[in-house]
């Protein structure tokens, strides 16, 4: 799925989301940008609705990664959810070995991935959420 979106509402993004999920594969990996506010929560959510690992989500903007259990095609399989925000520097990304958790047999949704340059390369995916009024946001997928 690609293309621009208008989006009125929190379970019309989630819905534009799991579209989009429905059509990832692993080892993909997935920039999710856009201000704060700008439903990147609300997508994620979608995301891990596809997966059945919606329980288990929570922002790791304070622990960096999250790692959830899900399925697909009813096979085990893990979605790997970053948040990138409160890092400053290329330096803290490779300390924390970031690049290695980006490869292997799940999914990766990053978010605020577009802070750092040296990882252009590695997105397969990008989606990125603008707001556009008090409860519509603007969702572009490239």
């Amino acid at each position: 799925m690609r293309g621009e979106f208008l989006s009125k509402s929190a379970d019309e993004t989630r819905e534009y989301a799991r579209r989009f999920a429905s059509g990832l594969r692993p080892g993909d990996v997935v920039c999710l940008t856009g201000q704060l506010g700008a439903g990147k929560t609300e997508f994620m959510r979608g995301i891990t609705e596809v997966f059945g690992c919606e329980e288990q989500l929570s922002s790791p903007t304070f622990s960096l990664m999250n790692i959830y259990e899900g399925s697909l095609r009813g096979r085990p399989f893990e979605l790997h959810h970053f948040d990138l925000y409160r890092l400053e520097s290329e330096k803290e990304l490779d300390s924390a070995g970031f690049d290695d958790y980006l490869s292997g047999p799940f999914l990766s949704v990053v978010e605020w991935g577009e802070r750092f340059a040296s990882l252009e390369r590695r997105y397969t995916r990008r989606v990125q959420l603008d707001i556009a009024g008090e409860s519509q946001r603007k969702i572009v997928i490239t």
